[in-house]
Protein backbone atom coordinates (compact mmCIF):
# COMPACT_ATOMS: atom_id res chain seq x y z
CA UNK A 1 0.00 0.00 0.00
CA UNK A 2 1.36 3.09 -1.01
CA UNK A 3 1.69 6.04 1.99
CA UNK A 4 -0.92 8.84 1.45
CA UNK A 5 0.42 12.18 1.42
CA UNK A 6 -1.78 15.38 1.45
CA UNK A 7 -1.38 17.80 -2.20
CA UNK A 8 -2.61 21.28 -2.07
CA UNK A 9 -4.74 21.36 -5.10
CA UNK A 10 -3.37 23.81 -7.56
CA UNK A 11 0.10 21.59 -7.46
CA UNK A 12 -2.12 19.33 -9.25
CA UNK A 13 -3.01 21.71 -12.31
CA UNK A 14 -6.41 22.09 -10.65
CA UNK A 15 -7.90 25.55 -11.61
CA UNK A 16 -9.03 26.57 -8.18
CA UNK A 17 -6.45 29.36 -6.93
CA UNK A 18 -7.95 32.84 -6.44
CA UNK A 19 -7.31 34.19 -10.27
CA UNK A 20 -9.17 30.96 -11.44
CA UNK A 21 -5.48 29.45 -12.27
CA UNK A 22 -3.40 26.72 -11.21
CA UNK A 23 0.72 25.90 -10.11
CA UNK A 24 0.54 22.26 -11.53
CA UNK A 25 4.37 21.52 -10.89
CA UNK A 26 4.71 18.47 -13.12
CA UNK A 27 7.96 17.46 -11.41
CA UNK A 28 6.27 17.19 -8.03
CA UNK A 29 3.53 15.02 -10.00
CA UNK A 30 6.17 12.32 -11.17
CA UNK A 31 7.23 11.80 -7.15
CA UNK A 32 4.26 11.52 -5.79
CA UNK A 33 3.37 8.31 -8.18
CA UNK A 34 5.02 6.39 -5.50
CA UNK A 35 2.56 7.59 -3.32
CA UNK A 36 -1.10 8.06 -2.57
CA UNK A 37 -1.98 11.73 -3.13
CA UNK A 38 -4.58 13.17 -1.24
CA UNK A 39 -5.57 16.57 -2.62
CA UNK A 40 -7.07 19.28 -1.06
CA UNK A 41 -7.76 23.22 -1.41
CA UNK A 42 -8.11 24.46 2.49
CA UNK A 43 -10.58 27.59 1.05
CA UNK A 44 -12.69 25.40 -1.68
CA UNK A 45 -13.14 23.10 1.33
CA UNK A 46 -14.31 26.90 3.50
CA UNK A 47 -16.90 27.02 0.55
CA UNK A 48 -15.00 29.68 -1.39
CA UNK A 49 -15.48 30.35 -5.12
CA UNK A 50 -13.03 30.01 -7.71
CA UNK A 51 -12.18 32.98 -8.86
CA UNK A 52 -12.29 34.59 -5.75
CA UNK A 53 -10.42 38.16 -4.70
CA UNK A 54 -7.05 37.95 -3.57
CA UNK A 55 -6.62 38.10 0.51
CA UNK A 56 -3.54 38.50 2.43
CA UNK A 57 -2.60 38.56 6.60
CA UNK A 58 -2.85 42.28 8.19
CA UNK A 59 -0.75 42.55 11.81
CA UNK A 60 0.47 39.17 11.07
CA UNK A 61 0.71 35.40 9.72
CA UNK A 62 -1.53 32.56 10.30
CA UNK A 63 0.04 32.04 14.08
CA UNK A 64 -0.71 35.44 14.15
CA UNK A 65 -4.52 34.63 12.87
CA UNK A 66 -4.93 32.05 15.19
CA UNK A 67 -3.83 33.88 18.35
CA UNK A 68 -6.45 36.85 17.19
CA UNK A 69 -3.76 39.64 16.33
CA UNK A 70 -4.13 39.20 12.82
CA UNK A 71 -6.97 39.01 9.98
CA UNK A 72 -7.10 38.08 6.56
CA UNK A 73 -8.46 40.37 4.41
CA UNK A 74 -9.25 40.21 0.70
CA UNK A 75 -8.54 43.11 -2.27
CA UNK A 76 -12.49 44.46 -1.91
CA UNK A 77 -11.71 45.18 2.25
CA UNK A 78 -13.39 42.36 3.46
CA UNK A 79 -12.63 40.66 6.70
CA UNK A 80 -12.67 36.61 5.41
CA UNK A 81 -10.50 35.39 8.48
CA UNK A 82 -13.19 33.09 9.51
CA UNK A 83 -13.61 31.75 6.54
CA UNK A 84 -9.87 30.93 5.79
CA UNK A 85 -9.91 29.76 9.67
CA UNK A 86 -12.76 26.41 8.73
CA UNK A 87 -11.02 25.85 5.68
CA UNK A 88 -7.71 25.14 7.59
CA UNK A 89 -9.63 23.10 10.42
CA UNK A 90 -11.46 21.70 8.15
CA UNK A 91 -8.10 20.46 5.90
CA UNK A 92 -6.49 19.57 8.67
CA UNK A 93 -9.17 17.21 10.07
CA UNK A 94 -8.56 15.45 6.97
CA UNK A 95 -5.16 15.39 7.80
CA UNK A 96 -6.00 13.83 11.36
CA UNK A 97 -8.61 11.21 9.59
CA UNK A 98 -6.32 10.04 6.86
CA UNK A 99 -3.08 9.72 9.24
CA UNK A 100 -1.39 11.80 7.01
CA UNK A 101 2.71 11.96 7.67
CA UNK A 102 3.66 14.63 4.74
CA UNK A 103 2.19 17.14 3.48
CA UNK A 104 3.24 19.03 0.04
CA UNK A 105 1.66 22.43 0.34
CA UNK A 106 1.62 26.23 -1.54
CA UNK A 107 3.78 28.45 -0.63
CA UNK A 108 2.86 32.02 -0.22
CA UNK A 109 -0.94 31.12 0.38
CA UNK A 110 -2.59 32.67 3.14
CA UNK A 111 -3.41 28.93 4.17
CA UNK A 112 -0.72 26.85 2.80
CA UNK A 113 2.39 29.50 2.79
CA UNK A 114 4.96 27.12 4.68
CA UNK A 115 7.59 29.72 5.14
CA UNK A 116 6.72 32.89 2.64
CA UNK A 117 3.19 34.64 2.83
CA UNK A 118 1.95 38.11 2.02
CA UNK A 119 1.42 40.71 4.77
CA UNK A 120 0.27 43.54 4.06
CA UNK A 121 1.79 44.00 0.58
CA UNK A 122 4.85 42.57 1.29
CA UNK A 123 6.20 38.86 0.72
CA UNK A 124 7.62 38.27 3.99
CA UNK A 125 9.05 35.50 6.06
CA UNK A 126 5.88 33.93 7.82
CA UNK A 127 3.38 30.87 7.76
CA UNK A 128 -0.04 29.95 6.92
CA UNK A 129 -3.17 29.20 8.79
CA UNK A 130 -2.80 25.55 7.67
CA UNK A 131 0.70 25.50 8.23
CA UNK A 132 0.29 26.74 11.70
CA UNK A 133 -2.34 24.92 12.36
CA UNK A 134 -0.51 21.23 11.82
CA UNK A 135 2.58 22.26 13.57
CA UNK A 136 0.68 23.29 16.54
CA UNK A 137 -1.16 20.42 16.36
CA UNK A 138 0.40 17.58 14.37
CA UNK A 139 4.40 18.71 14.81
CA UNK A 140 5.02 15.18 13.43
CA UNK A 141 3.79 16.00 10.09
CA UNK A 142 6.39 16.65 7.47
CA UNK A 143 5.42 20.07 5.29
CA UNK A 144 7.21 20.24 2.07
CA UNK A 145 6.97 23.15 -0.27
CA UNK A 146 5.61 21.71 -3.27
CA UNK A 147 5.91 24.38 -5.16
CA UNK A 148 9.67 24.72 -5.47
CA UNK A 149 10.16 20.80 -6.07
CA UNK A 150 12.29 20.18 -8.21
CA UNK A 151 12.17 16.35 -9.90
CA UNK A 152 16.18 16.46 -10.62
CA UNK A 153 16.52 17.47 -6.82
CA UNK A 154 13.94 16.55 -4.74
CA UNK A 155 13.88 17.45 -1.44
CA UNK A 156 12.95 14.64 0.26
Amino acid sequence: MKEPVGVSLCLLGVPCRYNGGHKRMTGLERFLESFSPVPFCPEQLAGLPTPRPPAQFHGGDGYSVLEGKARVINQQGEDVTEIYISGCERTLHLVKLLGLKRVFLKEKSPCCGVSRVWIENRLTEGSGILVALIRKELPEVEIVVGDSFNLSNPPL
